[in-house]
């Protein structure tokens, strides 16, 4: 069964934790058309001494209650800045969601961007 890309989305910007500890939406995407394909990028480009910052990423395995899948803890500025979240291929209704949560410091802006793909059976 070939399948082929339908759609692509860019999903670009830039999220501030309103609060330290309160965990902070990056993207979070709700059922797709079909299965999909999503990768990014998040920036702590403006991380400096003190601050420290959790990055997540859940997963809705089994189609409705997202669960925890990677963390990742960074302090302090960063000497290459940018994370990379790898490709991940998720059924059409796993609900991918990637988060930010700062716990020290000053609050940041974390610019992001990532590409969403969805397929389709031709």
């Amino acid at each position: 069964m070939p399948v082929r890309i339908r759609t692509k989305s860019r999903l670009q910007g830039s999220v501030t934790p309103s609060a330290l500890n309160a965990e902070t939406d990056i993207i979070s995407l709700g059922d797709q058309t079909d299965d999909y394909i999503v990768e990014g990028y998040v920036s702590l480009q403006n991380l400096a001494s003190g601050d420290t910052a959790v990055v997540k990423v859940y997963v809705a395995v089994d189609g409705t209650n997202r669960v925890l899948m990677d963390s990742w803890t960074f302090s302090g500025a960063q000497a290459v800045p940018v994370i990379r979240i790898v490709a991940h291929t998720v059924a059409y209704n796993g609900k991918f969601r990637v988060t930010v949560t700062q716990t020290a410091g000053t609050l940041r802006a974390y610019p992001y961007t990532f590409i969403v793909e969805v397929m389709e059976v031709i």
